[in-house]
């Protein structure tokens, strides 16, 4: 059996699709957090109030990273959903 190296439906290599997903979560994952760490940190040494701010915006970076994480796993599986359907409709 020949194994298909491109995907169906746009041309594409098969692990386009995974590659784009793992970039936008670990984007999600690093990019609030690391600037919220890093800012809070700032706004600490220059107001001296130690762990406070900065305890604070990791929070909130935290459900910065939550949420968009969320987001982007409803997209794609809305995505997913809508190729079987299609599919689906392709058997028939």
């Amino acid at each position: 059996m020949k194994e298909n190296k491109e995907n169906s439906n746009s041309g594409s290599p098969w692990w386009k699709p995974a590659a784009e997903m793992f970039s936008e979560v670990s984007m999600w994952i690093v990019l609030p957090i690391v600037l919220a760490l890093v800012l809070g940190k700032a706004l600490d040494s220059h107001y001296g109030t130690k762990p406070t701010i900065f305890l604070s915006l990791a929070g909130f970076g935290f459900f910065i990273t939550c949420f968009g994480m969320f987001r982007v796993v409803k997209n794609y599986i809305k995505n997913i959903e809508k190729i079987k359907d299609k599919d689906k409709d392709k058997d028939y």
